[in-house]
């Protein structure tokens, strides 16, 4: 039977996140949250820290410089944290700690070859960013990366990285036309706030179906690799 084109098939750029969706960082946002904590005198096993951790562990996705903000309330404080969690993230990146989502450079690639403009984001600095595609080889994997101080200083959940990625690239023509990957409420909210035409939630990180479709996820996959096959939107 002819295969017919669905409304996915008009998909042009698709937006990426990093941690938890293209790259496996086996708990290290943790890991350096507890860093951060203890430089700003957080007793590890306090109530606080517990308090604060959990925080954390419910805004994956969320800019870093953000959370620090909530949860110290004082600048000079978040930033403090900030850059203690940043050093501590980089640090353990370059002790080989992360690794590729099996399948995501291999999706990747296929969006490429298929005639799509692929960008990566993250909700850290540039320096953790870049730390991560050096330790995975993936400088070159797509033309553009973006992290929060690139779109203006505003992370997830505002549409600001996907509306950036839409516009440096010029990609496609209109919004509707972008798809958006993530594996947290935040990484679909920022889709959706943005426009874009699917907002796919992956399996691979820190939220589940449940939560990614009630933050608007038009898809959930199992994890990226399935990304692909969704993309080329066909009915056999």
């Amino acid at each position: 039977m002819t295969a017919k084109p669905t409304a996915h098939s008009s998909i042009g750029l698709v937006v990426l996140d990093m941690a938890g969706t293209t790259v496996a960082d086996g708990g290290l946002v943790e890991q350096a949250f507890a860093a951060a904590a203890r430089e700003l005198g957080v007793e590890p096993g306090s109530a606080d820290h517990a308090e604060k951790l959990d925080y954390v562990r419910a805004t994956m996705g969320e800019s870093k410089i953000s959370v620090f903000r909530h949860l110290f309330g004082d600048e000079v404080l978040a930033q403090r944290g900030n850059v203690a969690f940043e050093k501590a993230y980089g640090e353990l990146v370059d002790g080989g700690l992360i690794a590729p989502i099996p399948g995501a450079r291999e999706a990747v690639e296929e969006l490429k070859s298929a005639g799509l403009t692929v960008v990566l984001t993250t909700g850290f600095a540039r320096v953790t960013q870049d730390a991560i595609l050096d330790a995975l080889g993936w400088r070159d994997l797509v033309e553009l990366t973006l992290c929060p101080a690139d779109a203006g200083g505003r992370g997830r959940p505002y549409p600001d990285m996907v509306l950036s990625a839409f516009l440096r690239t010029g990609a496609v023509d209109g919004v509707q036309q972008v798809a958006v990957v993530g594996d947290t409420a935040y990484d679909m909210k920022s889709g959706v706030r943005a426009g874009a035409g699917v907002v796919a939630g992956v399996l691979t990180g820190a939220h589940d179906a449940e939560a990614l479709r009630g933050a608007g996820a038009t898809d959930v996959l199992a994890s990226v690799a399935e990304l692909p096959a969704l993309l080329r939107g066909v009915d056999r």
